[in-house]
């Protein structure tokens, strides 16, 4: 391509709104454009970009057997009824009615038109498949943000996977864990596999694939000396024991006028030190009342109290809900004698002479033995891992990291088939539920990412497998014969020879000529000029190290097509 001829509108200065190094830059070089808050059009540059990023997935997905579909991006509202996420997951789900009254909405992913598909298989012998497609997505974000990172509508390459039973489900999901290793390595990225929350999506199993980055909107727990790994959302660790004198027979109440925080209460003295109070949440977990009960000094993480509850929706209870039910406002209420259900953190089992809320405003509890005062109904763990919590596989140090969640894989079992009818017989005649998996890229926060991990002061240093142009050759003084004839020459070289080459004809000053090269990323850059010329040589330079090194005219598409082939590999 020539530059001159090209829509590259990059900008000197970055967007206000921008905060992410991904989105700054994306929007500086002319990759993308935002039409409304979380909606982005890809210019050509962007667009090249996707476009090689898709490819690698599609190599990869096809390597494990995968055959590409284009499924509509409408759906009809009958078949998400069906499996009951027309209203699940209502916050994000556009819904509107067609001419005919006929409910519709836009796709936020794929399960439900594909299981509908795999109903058309009738035996056993159709199994295992796998099926995928690169689709436009549209999930109404309440808060898109940092560009690509966070949208409303994106491409995303989501693949299901059908087999007889649960073991094939295994052999899939293991294959999936290793071709998306392969493609964020293809993309440049060094990606984490954590266990994650299956969320909304439901299943018994799921990994993230995280990219560490202050960007990230995600936390993940990791350890230092071994492979651990988690979200936040599911990961564990052990809490030390804690040694309790004895107590009174029976709770005492003691007058705490005021008192409203764990932090207020420990300033009483040392009998109520945040390890030694049970702090008591109120959440509305389906249509009950429930108290969520744990230790002092350890926060809730709510996805896993909503991953224990089996999917049932829950939400914190509002203020004026709680008083008729409990006698007392947030900041005294505990779970001794209380009528409603009680879900308890295991770190609080066998915990004696604690100190809770008394259901009466400005009082509370001492001397509460959590087995002999509490009656509790489910043991959850629903604790939050902080920095520096061991590892509950080595015991090494956990820290917690910022990432970008970059693919996202499920075993998402029966449940979706069950719906929609997706069933074989087996070898006895007998009918089975087909088993699923789901697995999921989002071609846009790939990009993204690549950005936020391969930049600099000067702009994007892309690798050479997503580049929009793998050279860029940049002619000075465009208007004069010798540079213009020698540039060009090269350029129809490395096409010749199969290299994605941007030709900078464009008649700019030198300095905005390397500024662009340098803003939009292009792996190699070579420098023609007259005085280069003079004595037969141009400047190559490699963008991501700044190296800089003369080479002989003659040579350069030589020795340009094996640096690419090479770097391709």
């Amino acid at each position: 391509m020539r530059w001159s001829q090209a829509f590259i509108p990059t900008l000197r200065e970055d967007p206000a709104d921008a905060e992410a190094a991904s989105h700054r830059l994306l929007v500086r070089g002319g990759f993308i454009r935002q039409l409304m808050a979380g909606s982005y059009s890809l210019l050509p540059l962007g667009m090249r970009v996707a476009t090689k990023v898709s490819n690698i997935i599609r190599r990869e997905i096809d390597a494990i057997g995968g055959q590409e579909f284009l499924l509509p991006v409408v759906h009809p509202g009958e078949v998400w009824k069906k499996s009951g996420r027309w209203d699940d997951v209502e916050g994000i789900l556009v819904k509107f009615k067609d001419r005919k009254d006929t409910d519709l909405l836009l796709a936020i992913t794929h399960e439900e038109v594909f299981a509908l598909l795999a109903a058309e298989m009738n035996s056993y012998r159709d199994l295992p498949q796998l099926w995928y497609h690169l689709q436009t997505k549209f999930r109404d974000e309440p808060r898109p943000k940092a560009g690509l990172l966070r949208v409303r509508e994106f491409t995303m390459k989501d693949s299901y996977s059908f087999d007889l039973d649960g073991a094939g489900l295994d052999v899939q999901f293991e294959r999936h864990r290793t071709a998306y290793t392969r493609i964020f390595e293809a993309f440049g990225l060094k990606s984490i596999p954590v266990e994650a929350s299956s969320g909304a999506m439901g299943g018994t199993e799921s990994v993230e694939f995280m990219v560490r980055s202050d960007a990230g909107e995600d936390l993940i727990a990791v350890c230092g000396s071994c492979d651990y790994a988690a979200n936040v959302e599911r990961a564990t660790s052990p809490v030390a024991p804690v040694q309790d004198v004895d107590g009174p027979d029976a709770p005492e109440r003691f007058a705490t006028p005021g008192v409203r925080t764990i932090a207020a209460l420990t300033e009483m003295g040392d009998f109520a030190a945040a390890d030694r109070q049970l702090k008591t949440l109120v959440y509305v977990v389906g249509d009950d009342l429930t108290l969520v009960v744990l230790r002092g000094d350890h926060q809730l993480q709510e996805q896993k109290l909503a991953d224990g509850m089996g999917g049932v929706e829950i939400r914190p209870a509002q203020e004026d809900e709680i008083p008729d039910a409990l006698g007392a406002h947030p900041g005294s209420l505990g779970a001794v004698g209380v009528d409603v259900t009680v879900i308890a953190d295991p770190a609080i089992r066998g915990r004696r002479n604690m100190v809770t809320g008394a259901n009466e405003d400005d009082w509370h509890l001492r001397g509460v033995d959590v087995d002999r005062d509490l009656s509790v109904d489910k043991w959850l763990e629903v604790r939050s891992v902080v920095e520096g919590d061991p590892c509950p596989s080595c015991r090494g140090t956990l820290s917690i990291e910022r990432s970008i969640e970059v693919g996202h894989i499920f075993k998402l079992g029966t449940g979706y088939a069950k719906a929609l009818g997706a069933t074989v017989l087996d070898e006895q005649g007998l009918e089975r539920t087909i088993t699923m998996g789901s697995y999921g890229i989002g071609v846009g926060r790939a990009v993204a990412a690549v950005v936020e991990t391969h930049h600099d002061d000067a702009g994007i240093t892309w690798p050479v497998s997503v580049a929009p142009y793998e050279v860029v050759l940049t002619v000075l003084r465009p208007t004069d014969e010798a540079p213009a004839r020698a540039g060009n020459a090269l350029y129809v070289a490395l096409r010749a020879a199969g290299i994605d080459v941007l030709l900078d004809d464009r008649d700019e000053r030198p300095g905005v000529k390397f500024a662009d090269a340098e803003l939009i990323g292009i792996p190699w850059r070579v420098t023609i000029g007259p005085r280069g010329l003079d004595e037969g040589i141009v400047e190559l330079a490699e963008r991501a190290t700044g190296a800089k090194e003369d080479i002989a005219l003659d040579d350069a598409a030589e020795r340009l097509t094996t640096l690419v082939t090479a770097a391709r590999a």
